[in-house]
């Protein structure tokens, strides 16, 4: 039998290991049944493919993120190690084919999602393999208490069944340790072996920063600790507009998003990687999976919906144990913005059934039928043709898949794209024979830059509301474009794709769902209060906070975070003197917090924990145009 270090030499060109991973691997090798807590960047795949690499047979792994899925099998590939995924959207014929080749072709990994364990074939494929283990990750998502709880989990056990003399390692970077002993149950572990790291990182200063001018204090953090940053939003616009801010001021930036095209989410990435590009401003669809060790700052716009994501994205700095930093920039309005968010937004049950019942009748689904079909779906035209709301129906519609009653894939791939192949002179040189295409063209060009250079995805309802054209319209003028050889031009009338996994049966279809349901949104909701509660914590230790948080208590004091400086810090004026002196200079004109720091030339924390603490004693109240009046009572 291989040594778990040559392996590790062979294939990773690493000559030792990361803490607990040696210890891990071994327990596996015993055959022994075991779970791995290990935060961000502990290396937790390794701790399964290295053994499954020294055993005979093929590795069954579980995971709910396709992305990350993908990436393993990629990173699997690269090494030359045979290793396969099987996601949506395969036809029966495809899969089976696939499923011979594991059973046959000297596979070393499978990787799958949950809900794949419910087909038959599958079970029955899975039981001709020589397995060798089986490995459970993101296990969290067993428990019904755990960070993104998904029953079709529960489904996992199946494999013991399958093949009951294999053990089975479990993995995660967060849980809690209710969400431990609930995982080691669901999975009936027999005398498990439990490696557990600590969740401490003493490199990692926790920062918490009021700030009424994001913009303007982002630029400071990123001048104050240069190196490479992730700036972590809320949407896509925003990666967009806070990234071509930051270009604007100087700074090597890119931005990265879901709907961003396979090949330029790559390129975006290998520059930011090998330090082409520093900063990366994303939404949380980026991270996953990928370990750059030296990042110096992440930096978050807007409050994380958890603390366990919010560890998990700050985790990835400092992973080269030099001093790091993880900000969140927040303001009085951010509070309500998250609870709107998360907790406004969530459906009752009643919502939840119409939606389905909605969904069902879209589609044409009569009772007691539907199970296993697919439809390609326009989300938009959806809401629209029952007037729903769009934020609260997604939320519905990722609750219901997650919940195993439908599967929605966001297929980019499926979304209108459009190019245009000629040069500019001659665009415009047909445009004079085809004058009556001019506005809908110029819209197009005016709303898509790049789309010379690069097929784009295009939204047919924007072009349709900046130009005043019908959607139909403008789909005629493209089609004789494309076929004038002008453009390339791929219509779709579908963004994603629907597979219903049950039979339709309505309200008896939801009432199965809807304990689990409301276990979720309460869930959601101490979610949103332990946020709220680490930002507005101004007597204790940050970092002390999160161990707490995930059960893990410590006596001493981080002393990097912002409340040990704060504490640590000799206050530069006297606070009352302080509290005067912005008084004094804002009767005379309104100002904001920038321009008060700059007149009095004081710390700018001091200054904005002295207007937060005028603004909740209405002493002062913020303009329209964020700035600081004195309120003057009638």
């Amino acid at each position: 039998m291989a040594h778990p270090i040559n392996i590790l030499e062979q294939y990773w060109n690493f000559t030792s290991f990361r803490p607990y991973q040696e210890e891990i691997i071994n327990a596996v090798l015993d055959n022994e049944d075991t779970f791995a807590l290990l935060p961000t960047g502990g290396g937790k795949s390794i701790c399964f493919q290295i053994p499954a690499l020294i055993k005979e047979g093929i590795c069954i792994v579980i995971s709910p993120l396709i992305a990350l899925m993908k990436d393993q099998v990629n990173n699997l590939q690269n090494k030359g190690i045979k290793a396969m995924a099987i996601t949506s959207g395969i036809k029966y014929a495809e899969l089976d084919t696939l499923l011979d080749n594991c059973i046959y072709g000297n596979y070393k990994f499978l990787y799958l999602s949950p809900e794949r364990l419910q087909q038959e074939i599958v079970k029955q494929r899975i039981a001709q393999m020589n397995v060798n283990l089986i490995a459970v990750d993101e296990a969290h998502c067993i428990s019904q208490w755990g960070n993104d709880f998904r029953p079709a989990y529960k489904h996992i056990k199946i494999l013991r069944e399958l093949h009951p003399s294999v053990n089975v390692i479990a993995l995660t970077a967060t849980a809690k340790p209710e969400v431990v002993a609930e995982t080691l149950s669901e999975l009936d572990f027999i005398d498990p072996k439990v490696f557990q790291a600590s969740f401490s990182r003493p490199n990692l200063a926790y920062q918490v920063n009021y700030s009424e001018d994001k913009l303007y204090d982002l630029e400071q953090l990123l001048l104050k600790h240069p190196g490479s940053a992730i700036i972590y939003v809320r949407s896509r616009k925003s990666t967009i507009e806070i990234h071509n801010a930051l270009v604007q001021k100087g700074f090597s930036s890119t931005f990265y998003h879901g709907g961003i095209p396979t090949k330029d989410k790559q390129d975006r990435l290998t520059q930011w990687m090998n330090d082409q590009k520093q900063i990366m401003v994303a939404t949380t669809a980026f991270g996953m999976g990928i370990d750059k060790p030296d990042v110096k700052n992440i930096i978050h716009i807007n409050l994380p919906e958890s603390l366990e994501s919010y560890y998990q994205e700050a985790g990835r700095a400092g992973r080269n144990n030099n001093d790091a930093f993880a900000t969140i920039l927040t303001n009085s309005s951010d509070e309500q913005i998250l609870k709107k968010q998360f907790i406004l937004n969530l459906p009752s049950i009643n919502d939840i059934k119409m939606v389905y019942r909605k969904l069902c009748n879209f589609f044409q689904i009569s009772y007691g039928e539907g199970e296993l079909t697919s439809h390609q779906f326009n989300f938009s035209e959806f809401c629209k043709a029952y007037d729903f709301k769009a934020g609260k129906t997604f939320n519905i519609l990722q609750l219901l898949d997650r919940n195993s009653i439908i599967k929605m894939s966001q297929q980019f791939n499926y979304k209108t794209k459009l190019q245009f192949i000629v040069s500019n002179t001659a665009m415009f040189s047909y445009l004079e024979t085809h004058s009556h295409f001019s506005l809908v063209i110029k819209t197009i060009l005016r709303t898509y830059g790049g789309i010379f250079e690069h097929q784009l995805a295009i939204n047919l309802g924007l072009v349709a509301k900046k130009s005043g054209c019908s959607e139909k319209e403008i789909i005629a003028i493209l089609q004789q474009l494309h076929k004038d050889e002008i453009v390339d031009f791929l219509f779709s009338n579908s963004d994603s794709e629907i597979i219903f996994l049950q039979p339709r049966e309505d309200d008896k279809t939801i009432n199965r769902i809807a304990k689990v349901v409301e276990q979720q949104q309460q869930l959601k909701q101490n979610q949103v209060r332990s946020v709220i509660n680490y930002i507005n914590n101004d007597d204790k230790c940050k970092q002390r906070l999160l161990l707490e948080y995930f059960g893990e208590y410590h006596s001493s004091n981080c002393g990097k975070c912002t409340v040990c400086q704060n504490q640590t810090n000799t206050v530069s004026s006297d606070t009352e003197a302080m509290r005067m002196a912005v008084l004094e200079i804002l009767e005379n004109e309104a100002l904001s917090s920038r321009a008060i720091t700059e007149k009095l030339g004081e710390d700018k924390s001091d200054i904005l924990n002295v207007i937060r603490d005028l603004l909740e004693e209405e002493i002062i109240v913020a303009t329209s145009t964020n700035t600081y009046i004195i309120k003057h009572n009638e």
